[in-house]
């Protein structure tokens, strides 16, 4: 049975200022398929995102998200952004931040209340941080950190995770496990999910499909598909090598 469309992109073009970023994209993602978006600093990958969230509009072209065009403020799409370091004496506790999922439109800290609480400790449960909610954020590791973030995008039960860069500044061994934990969330969930990252290698076991952007164009397929000498080559308009080693993708050229 196929599944149903929740990303279009119609002969989508994006100029911003006097810089052209995306020319002629055209893409669909279906229902619970998990992708990863790579390509060079400077491809647009963290733009696409903000297409989907609609804090950019396509300058011609057609964008849809969920058979809608994309608005600001949509909780059916959680997001988490590229994570920055956090301040060491910051006494912010780990339920604080998650709860901040709940407070975007409003001024200050939410209420407590029962309801409220029982939300924030079931997706603490889910990304594994529950027994660290009382926990200052800023005594918390990097991928501990990580976890809080997507439990805060989890909070208004999204049908889309959007995640720019989540295994930046994490060492293998953490990014793995923040690997593992969103797809254990997808499969759970059933939701889409497209993850932002500079390395295919430590997700070759879990993506669906990966898209690959640069110099405005893109394409999308299996990692050994799009993720070849010949059609890098094409994309980058120069020589490129894709060098498939002990299980491991190395892709080599003077532009990357």
């Amino acid at each position: 049975m196929n599944q149903k469309t929740v990303i279009e992109l119609h002969d989508v073009n994006l100029v911003l200022g006097s810089r052209e970023i995306f020319h002629n994209i055209n893409l669909s993602i279906s229902e619970g398929e998990f992708i990863t978006i790579l390509g060079p600093n400077g491809a647009g990958k963290s733009t696409f995102l903000k297409l989907l969230l609609g804090l950019n509009a396509p300058t011609s072209g057609q964008v849809k998200v969920l058979g809608r065009v994309p608005t600001k403020g949509n909780n059916e799409i959680g997001y988490v952004p590229q994570h920055r370091s956090v301040d060491v004496d910051l006494a912010l506790q780990a339920r604080d931040v998650v709860g901040f999922g709940l407070d975007g439109d409003k001024w200050g800290f939410g209420l407590p209340n029962k309801h409220r609480t029982d939300i924030i400790n079931k997706v603490l449960e889910e990304v594994d941080m529950l027994n660290l909610a009382s926990m200052p954020v800023g005594k918390l590791s990097g991928g501990e950190q990580q976890r809080l973030l997507i439990a805060q995008a989890l909070l208004t039960d999204p049908k889309i995770l959007l995640l720019d860069e989540p295994l930046s500044n994490l060492d293998i061994s953490h990014a793995q496990a923040i690997v593992s934990l969103i797809k254990k969330i997808a499969d759970d969930r059933n939701i889409t999910v497209l993850l932002v990252t500079h390395d295919v290698n430590l997700l070759l076991g879990v993506i669906d499909r990966a898209i690959y952007m640069v110099n405005t164009r893109s394409v999308i397929g299996r990692p050994d598909q799009i993720i070849n000498t010949k059609q890098l080559s094409e994309l980058y308009g120069s020589s490129v090598e894709v060098i498939n080693t002990k299980g491991r993708i190395f892709v080599v050229g003077e532009k990357l």
